[in-house]
C-alpha cells in the first residue's frame, strides 16, 4: 500500500474534523533554539505552510479520547502533509489539546526536524448554553473562567508550541442560538489575556483572537456596534471564517445550474459551482474587511476556517 494510500486512509477512519484554513505558515526546517523562538507573527502567513483545525476523535463522542500515541501518528501524518500548525477547539472540558501538546512535545524531542504548532481555542458558552433558558447577554461564569485558566496554563508550559489562544469558536455569531454570547463577553477575555502579556504571565509573543462567522466580524450590521469596533482593536488579528457551502444550505438555488450554462459538461459544471463558491467567499470577506479596516485600517485578516 502506497504512503498516498495510508494517509488517505488514515485521515478517513481516524475521524479527523479538519477545515482548510488559508492561515499559513513561515517555518524552520530544524528543531533548534531559532524554531523554538518563532512567533504567531512570523509563522502565519507564508503560504508554504498549511494549517488546519483539528478534531482527533476516532469515536461517536468525545467523552473517549484519543490516545498520546494516536495522536502522534496523526501529527506524523499532517507533517508530511505539510502541515505546521493545527488548531483545537476546547481546553478543559475534553482532555483531547492538554494530550496533544504532549504529543507534539514528545515528537519533537524524538524527531530533531519535526516541527508543529497550536492555535488553541478556549470554548466560550453564554449563561445557560444549550438549556432552555439561555441568557446570550452574559457568559457561563463557570466554563469560559475554566477555559481561559486551562488555556493560559497550556501556553505558559509549552510556549515553543502554544503561538496563538482564540477566545471563542463562532461564539457571537446569532445562528448558534445554543449558546452565542455578544461581543462583550468575548471582548472582556481577549483583554483580560492581553493583560496577562503585558504583566508577563503569559507570554507575550502569543497572539490573541477570536473565531467567528464573517457575519460576526461585522459583515453584517446586526453585529456592528461599539463592543465589536473595541473587540476589534483589541485582538493581534481577525480570524474569520467563510463557508460558501453551508452558508447556502437554505439557499439551494444557488447552486441549480444557471440557463447559459445549460449546455455544459458535467465537469463544466462543477467547476462553473466551484467559481461561484469562491466569489461568495470573497464576498463574505470583502463585507467583513470593509468593517474591520474602517475600524482597524492596520488588522490583519486571516481565513480562519472555510
Amino acid at each position: 500500500m502506497g504512503i498516498t494510500t495510508k494517509i488517505k486512509m488514515k485521515i478517513r477512519f481516524t475521524y479527523i474534523f479538519l477545515f482548510s484554513l488559508i492561515s499559513l505558515l513561515l517555518g524552520c526546517k530544524g528543531q533548534n533554539s531559532e524554531t523554538q523562538e518563532k512567533t504567531a507573527e512570523q509563522i502565519l502567513g507564508n503560504p508554504d505552510y498549511l494549517v488546519f483545525s483539528y478534531g482527533a476523535y476516532r469515536e461517536k463522542t468525545r467523552e473517549v479520547v484519543p490516545t498520546i500515541d494516536e495522536l502522534k501518528e496523526d501529527m506524523r501524518i499532517l507533517q508530511a502533509m505539510g502541515v505546521k500548525i493545527v488548531r483545537t477547539y476546547n481546553t478543559q472540558q475534553f482532555s483531547q489539546a492538554s494530550d496533544l501538546l504532549k504529543a507534539i512535545q514528545q515528537l519533537k524531542s524524538e524527531q530533531a526536524d519535526f516541527e508543529m504548532y497550536v492555535m488553541l481555542g478556549a470554548w466560550i458558552d453564554c449563561e445557560g448554553a444549550w438549556t432552555g433558558s439561555v441568557n446570550h447577554d452574559k457568559g457561563s461564569i463557570e466554563n469560559n473562567s475554566a477555559e481561559i485558566s486551562a488555556a493560559v496554563e497550556l501556553a505558559n508550559t509549552y510556549p515553543e508550541i502554544v503561538k496563538i489562544i482564540a477566545v471563542g469558536n463562532e461564539a457571537m455569531v446569532h445562528w448558534a442560538s445554543s449558546y452565542y454570547v455578544k461581543p462583550k463577553i468575548i471582548l472582556n477575555w481577549v483583554e483580560h489575556l492581553q493583560n496577562l502579556k503585558k504583566t508577563q504571565e503569559l507570554p507575550e509573543h502569543i497572539w490573541i483572537t477570536s473565531s467567528d462567522n464573517f457575519a460576526s466580524w461585522g459583515g453584517a450590521s446586526e453585529y456592528q456596534g461599539e463592543d465589536l469596533t473595541a473587540l476589534i482593536k483589541a485582538v493581534d488579528y481577525i480570524s474569520l471564517h467563510t463557508y460558501p457551502f453551508h452558508d447556502t444550505h437554505y439557499n439551494p438555488a444557488f447552486w441549480h445550474v444557471p440557463e447559459d450554462e445549460a449546455g455544459l459538461s458535467h465537469i463544466e459544471k462543477a467547476e462553473a459551482a466551484m467559481l461561484r463558491a469562491k466569489d461568495h467567499a470573497i464576498s463574505q470577506y470583502q463585507l467583513a474587511a470593509g468593517y474591520v479596516l474602517q475600524v482597524d485600517p492596520g488588522k490583519a485578516i486571516h481565513i480562519g476556517e472555510t
